[in-house]
């Protein structure tokens, strides 16, 4: 299959460089800080069918689901050179409003080679509440939804459109930055794939980003022949959909027969009211992440890993929901828990080599005045491991983002971060101990809308092998000098001189202690 695997190699690193650089050039000319401190951007190379051959180190919740974006915009779009293509529906192969996808298509003499695109998520996109991450009961609430629309055409900007987007947001000067910066991420990846189709010629750069797909898919299967045969079954829950459900169960059943692996979630809860509901490309992201992880940290991460794999997901489903359900705290929440339960199982299968649950939320706190919104995930503890503990205040799993330092926050927007320290003792007891969450504490210094997304405030963080869970996270606010706990999820308007106060999970122990 590989004719030289030094080569392959070669052209991985390579390819990887594209993406790579597209990647700063999104960071470094973006306007929020959500993009432009937190890293919370992605973006990838794709071959003409929109198989995926090389992605930047960025968002795991983005890459799996952007091969189905840039599939969308193939059939959707009559694409042509100078093109490029806008969308975020997750009913279309985004993941949720704020995340809007940049497709643009490579052209060499008049031919569709490769496919260039990036999704980074902004701070607003309209809706019901300033940042565009409420607790809603159906997606029309959470935004302005984008189908597959050509931003630009033959190299001409399309105002009509990007005027209408602008006209539907808070902030519209902040997004027309982050789109341009966008807009430039994708342009230098066309140019940089362009400038080594021509040093090495359009046969071999076709063959090696199909072969290093085939390469990937070759490795995995070789990892599946490595595991044990049978069946395995894993069961975690989300704490409450914000609208009365609880105990929503996540369940996968894993199934490995020669090189093939079959992953059921056909026994998960159906979908709900609220906001937490995943679809179809968030539950594939998060399968792909987990066995990219599990393959070794060698493997190249593109469609490839994928091709083994029997995904079963049940339409209507809390991992596969289907429209209007509102989705926006899917790809945050949920894809965590998906995550969590194909761990689980798989520790049944590959026991040293699997950790306890890390804090398996991303805390989302997202708030806005007259002028303004902002975003921001919070990290917490990861999960402990056999031989090691677990790291304390880090983005674990399916957000790879940075928490935002103080001074970013306190220069550009109302609000005064009285208390960010780590949150001692949070994280689960065991041979190994799990990392500790975080304490972030926010007083604002003018009337704000505030929208909370927050899981394991129920149910911990679970330990493996004879460790204790992390501690569970707490929400509290202070409003009009009286403190009151809060639920995962809600939104709130608060006043100047109110308070909110973040205590994130901790990360589950690992083996007994002796």
């Amino acid at each position: 299959m590989i004719k030289d695997s030094i080569e392959i190699t070669i052209f991985k690193n390579i390819f990887q460089s594209v993406s790579d650089e597209m990647g700063k050039i999104l960071q470094r000319s973006a306007f929020s800080p959500n993009i432009k401190e937190r890293n919370d951007f992605s973006c990838a190379l794709f071959t003409s069918g929109g198989e995926s051959f090389a992605f930047g180190t960025h968002i795991p919740v983005h890459l799996g689901a952007m091969p189905l974006s840039v599939k969308t915009a193939l059939e959707e779009v009559i694409l042509e050179e100078g093109d490029m293509v806008i969308l975020n529906d997750p009913y279309r192969g985004g993941t949720h409003l704020p995340d809007i996808t940049l497709i643009s298509p490579l052209f060499y003499n008049g031919e569709l080679l490769f496919i260039v695109a990036n999704r980074a998520h902004h701070s607003d996109v309209g809706g019901m509440q300033a940042g565009s991450m409420p607790l809603a009961s159906e997606i029309f609430q959470e935004g302005l939804i984008i189908p597959p629309l050509k931003i630009i055409k033959k190299g001409k900007l399309n105002k009509d459109i990007l005027n209408l987007i602008l006209s539907n947001v808070r902030t519209p000067e902040e997004r027309k930055g982050d789109l341009m910066a966008q807009i430039a991420a994708n342009e230098r990846g066309i140019k940089r794939l362009k400038e080594i189709i021509e040093k090495y010629g359009v046969e071999k750069i076709r063959y090696f980003s199909e072969e290093l797909i085939n390469y990937t898919e070759k490795i995995f299967k070789d990892f599946i022949k490595s595991v044990p045969k049978g069946k395995f079954s894993f069961e975690d829950f989300l704490d409450d959909d914000g609208f009365g459900s609880k105990n929503i169960n996540i369940n996968v059943e894993i199934e490995k027969s020669g090189d093939k692996i079959k992953i059921d979630f056909s026994k998960s809860h159906s979908q709900v009211r609220g906001g937490i509901n995943a679809n179809k490309a968030i539950t594939y992201s998060a399968v792909l992440y987990v066995l990219t992880t599990l393959s070794g940290e060698d493997i190249p991460i593109n469609s490839g890993i994928m091709r083994p794999v029997e995904l079963n997901i049940k339409k209507g489903s809390i991992v596969n929901a289907e429209k209007p359900s509102a989705i926006a705290g899917g790809n945050v929440e949920t894809s965590q828990r998906i995550v969590d339960v194909l761990l689980g199982a798989f520790s049944k299968m590959l026991k040293d080599k699997i950790p306890a649950a890390s804090q398996g939320t991303m805390n989302n706190i997202s708030f806005g005045g007259k002028g303004y919104t902002y975003y921001e995930t919070i990290g917490g503890g990861s999960g402990a491991g056999k031989g090691f503990n677990g790291c304390s205040a880090v983005h674990t799993h399916m957000t790879n983002s940075l928490n935002t330092p103080i001074e970013a926050i306190e220069r550009n927007f109302p609000v005064i971060i009285k208390r960010y320290s780590i949150r001692k003792n949070s994280g689960g007891k065991g041979k190994w101990r799990g990392g500790d969450g975080i304490i972030r504490e926010y007083i604002f210094l003018d009337n704000v809308d505030v929208s909370v997304l927050s899981e394991r405030r129920v149910y911990k963080p679970y330990g493996l092998f004879g460790g204790k869970s992390g501690k569970e996270g707490e929400n509290i606010v202070i409003k009009d000098n009286k403190k009151i706990k809060m639920g995962g999820k809600f939104n709130i308007r608060l006043k100047k001189g109110d308070s909110l106060i973040i205590k994130t999970p901790g990360g589950g122990g690992y083996g007994k202690k002796e």
